[in-house]
């Protein structure tokens, strides 16, 4: 079955158990999944149930796809994400955006864990995505296209939407939190980075780094999704902190600030239409 096709055959399973099209998608990065719990009239899909759609193996995934409504702007959450350094092909990790889109979502909050790169950020730091670079060594628009899904060669000039950046750092005023904004490095993982590793990103103008993100938000630009984008800064990368790096931080730090990453998405998700 051609990608088009496994696209609607997913669209119309989704469709079956919650007609009404979101508005808004949003993808929950390590530590973050608790936000789904926060959307009014769910209705819940597990992964592996969705035709097409891969299970995930990452501790803080939760695997499901949530629907309902925040606020009056129905919503469609990602509780987790597909990584390619699990395995899958890179057109898998972003299919469940393909759905989200053809489901009728018109833009996308994707979020993230990361190490952060400048000096000046700490554990627990949010950042708001201005840009990125794609060193993942891959491109999920790779392959045959087809103009159904999108456009051949989208453009990426501004792929992180200038008014949904000022909405967001708008809502973190809100809560007390400054406006950082960055450029986010995506590597394919799941090691972390060396130090030298990290030396270069920093030369290159990289101000966050992780293991996700950057393949989403292509694929998002080319179905023509409105994107914005928010990192936790969950660790300070390799050579940066005299503790070696460790998974079991993402989480605990994701725990530590996930009170203001929830208020924060509350606020931000209803303006982002």
């Amino acid at each position: 079955m051609e990608l088009y096709e496994r696209v609607m055959e997913a669209v119309r399973f989704v469709q079956k158990a919650s007609p009404e099209p979101p508005r808004v998608g949003v993808v929950l990065g390590s530590g973050l999944g608790d936000f789904a719990d926060r959307v009014s009239g769910r209705t819940v899909l597990a992964y592996t149930d969705i035709p097409s759609f891969k299970g995930v193996t990452v501790a803080g995934h939760a695997a499901r796809l949530v629907l309902g409504r925040i606020g009056s702007v129905p919503v469609a959450v990602l509780q987790g994400r597909i990584h390619y350094y699990e395995g899958h092909d890179i057109g898998d990790v972003v299919f469940p955006l393909r759905v989200l889109a053809k489901l009728g979502a018109q833009s996308l909050l994707l979020t993230n864990a990361a190490g952060g790169i400048r000096p000046s950020f700490r554990p627990g730091d949010l950042m708001i995505i201005r840009d990125h670079i794609n060193l993942t060594g891959t491109n999920p628009l790779r392959g045959v296209n087809d103009e159904r899904l999108g456009a051949r060669f989208p453009d990426m000039s501004a792929a992180y939407d200038p008014a949904f950046q000022e909405v967001i750092a708008a809502a973190l005023e809100e809560i007390g939190r400054p406006p950082l904004r960055g450029i986010y490095a995506g590597l394919s993982g799941p090691s972390y980075e060396t130090p030298a590793e990290i030396r270069m990103l920093a030369a290159l103008g990289a101000d966050a780094v992780g293991m996700s993100t950057v393949s989403e938000a292509i694929c998002a630009r080319q179905m023509g999704l409105r994107l914005a984008g928010v990192s936790c800064i969950t660790n300070l990368a390799a050579g940066l902190s005299p503790r070696p790096l460790d998974h079991r931080e993402v989480i605990e730090t994701g725990e530590k600030v996930k009170a203001d990453v929830l208020r924060l998405l509350e606020r931000v998700l209803p303006r982002l239409i």
